[in-house]
């Protein structure tokens, strides 16, 4: 005797598959008739069988707090991004006398990160002593920094823009000397 020469003494059990009609068929999970027994199209989600869904049923809020005057630039205040705070004692340790202050240069030293893979506003704060003079460039100050430095920013200068004016010359307009209307000569009638 050999393997393929080996057989069961009873019948293979085969399982019973599922969903595929016929007489011995079951319903596969679905149910008995029904649209959702179907295949294709199924009601839509929420639909509660002509009943009011559960989502019309509960009370509408209008507005997280209350009613709120939108202001102009405050609708996107979420995509702003905050300035990074730097206080005066960090750059007391890592700033020479004179040496340039910028957000690429305390990026570099590695005094602040990369934000979403950008260099972040920075604000210095009036936290510590600052004993070097120190040249603050594309940085925001606090009020008791601006104090403890002595730095005011730069207040905005109004810029003139000079525009050519165009010269206009003034066409005459010649009118034409209008020919008087010829006034029709009267017929004259025929003498007979």
């Amino acid at each position: 005797m050999q393997l393929h020469q080996l057989k069961l003494k009873r019948k293979p059990k085969h399982r019973k598959r599922v969903g595929r009609g016929g007489k011995k068929g079951t319903y596969s999970g679905k149910g008995v008739k029904g649209q959702k027994s179907r295949s294709g199209k199924q009601p839509r989600p929420g639909f509660a069988g002509g009943n009011d869904p559960f989502y019309k049923r509960f009370p509408k809020k209008r507005g997280s707090r209350g009613s709120k005057n939108i202001r102009v630039g405050v609708k996107m205040h979420r995509l702003r991004q905050k300035a990074v705070p730097v206080n005066l004692e960090t750059l007391e340790k890592n700033f020479k006398e004179g040496e340039r202050v910028s957000a690429k240069i305390l990026l570099q030293k590695g005094l602040i990160d990369r934000i979403k893979g950008r260099i972040p506003k920075v604000k210095i704060l009036g936290a510590g002593k600052l004993t070097k003079k120190l040249n603050f460039q594309a940085v925001e100050l606090s009020k008791s920094a601006q104090e403890k430095t002595g730095y005011k920013p730069a207040k905005p200068k109004a810029i003139k823009i000079k525009t050519k004016k165009k010269k206009v010359v003034k066409k005459e307009i010649i009118k034409k000397a209008k020919a008087p209307k010829k006034t029709p000569k009267p017929k004259k009638k025929d003498k007979r």
